[in-house]
């Protein structure tokens, strides 16, 4: 069945945050809430009609008004957007399906640590936020996602194997790369949550494999959580919410990100690791479970199995909340549409512009 069969054209419902919030404060929200963390940009074209993006067809952020149309029509009741342009550059990689955690390092010792060109928030401005002020939809937020994580970003500038030596090595050294990596996040979200336009953020950083943390419990707890609260502190002072993006196994550090960060939200998910039925169980009143459709079962099962387990998960969570509906971790190009419009369809029941999956 062809995508068209599924998308009946904008969810007329009106976009209303206090719903994420709902989820997020680990209550019942008063509808069923999607929440996804991107979805990609041929999707984003598909779903918008050129008549919205009138008046921006050639404008410098047609990108970011066609995001926005994109979630507003599909039925979410934010955007996620970047803040600024900050980033941390690092060297060549090459990337194709996959790519290495070891190329592109720049930081492998102290010296190459002081040469290292690092960026400062202040000197980028948060265009984003600033602009979708002007077109966000009445009822509709940002929740800005950062450029990459702490361990991320290390990983990246030092190198996955060499970051690991560093440990027994020189855990001095790469106290200060953590340290000069987190700082800059701390106050990159500090400057996002700023604006009345942002109404979460994303704290976005892969921290696992299928199977365990990438580093040791006891040294994530020394080099990336403490950057993790610090994050949190600074956006809950600002009175707004933090979800963290993490794929991978976090049973040795999951008391950490609920007792000891204090992240309101958790995301993604895989059934080779935890089916999100079991996660949620396990975590409901502790923290928000978002997403966790699982990517593979959305991409192989028929469009009428995703519905029906989106639908039972609503289901399963409708009295005690604290769940919003969506994949078990993105919506890349190579996810089904109609797959992808199934699972949103379990959503959309209680909404106008619902169109059943059949089949």
């Amino acid at each position: 069945m062809c995508a068209k069969s599924y998308w009946g054209g904008p969810v007329r419902a009106e976009p209303d945050f206090e719903n994420v919030l709902k989820v997020l404060r680990r209550e019942a929200p008063d509808r069923p809430t999607l929440m996804e963390l991107f979805m990609n940009g041929p999707l984003h074209e598909k779903v918008v009609d050129a008549s919205e993006l009138a008046g921006f067809e050639d404008h410098p952020r047609r990108g970011t008004v066609l995001t926005i149309k994109a979630f507003r029509n599909l039925g979410y009741d934010y955007a996620t957007l970047r803040a600024s342009d900050l980033r941390f550059p690092s060297g060549e990689r090459e990337s194709k399906h996959t790519r290495s955690l070891n190329e592109g390092a720049l930081i492998t010792d102290r010296a190459s640590f002081e040469r290292y060109p690092w960026p400062e928030p202040a000197d980028f401005p948060c265009e984003w936020p600033e602009f979708a002020a002007e077109v966000l939809p009445d009822g509709m937020k940002l929740i800005v996602i950062g450029p990459g994580g702490v361990l991320e970003n290390a990983i990246d500038l030092v190198g996955y194997e060499h970051l690991c030596l560093l440990v027994y090595d020189d855990p001095k050294l790469l106290d200060e790369v953590f340290a000069a990596i987190g700082t800059r996040l701390v106050e990159y979200y500090r400057l996002a949550v700023e604006y009345d336009s942002v109404g979460a953020v994303w704290a976005n950083d892969d921290w696992g494999f299928k199977t365990q943390t990438m580093l040791a419990p006891e040294d994530m707890r020394r080099y990336v959580i403490p950057w993790h609260k610090r994050i949190a502190e600074v956006v809950h002072a600002a009175g707004k919410p933090t979800i963290l993006h993490s794929c991978g196994c976090l049973d040795s550090v999951l008391d950490d990100i609920v007792e000891v960060i204090g992240h309101d939200g958790r995301h993604s998910y895989e059934d080779a690791i935890h089916p999100v039925e079991e996660v949620y169980e396990e975590l409901v009143g502790r923290i928000a479970v978002i997403g966790g459709i699982d990517m593979d079962f959305v991409c192989r099962s028929t469009p009428a199995e995703v519905y029906a387990r989106s639908r039972s998960m609503l289901e399963r969570t409708a009295e005690r909340g604290g769940y919003a509906l969506g994949t078990g971790n993105s919506v890349p190009e190579y996810v089904p549409d109609e797959n992808y419009f199934a699972m949103l369809a379990a959503a959309w029941e209680h909404r106008d512009g619902y169109r059943p999956p059949k089949g």
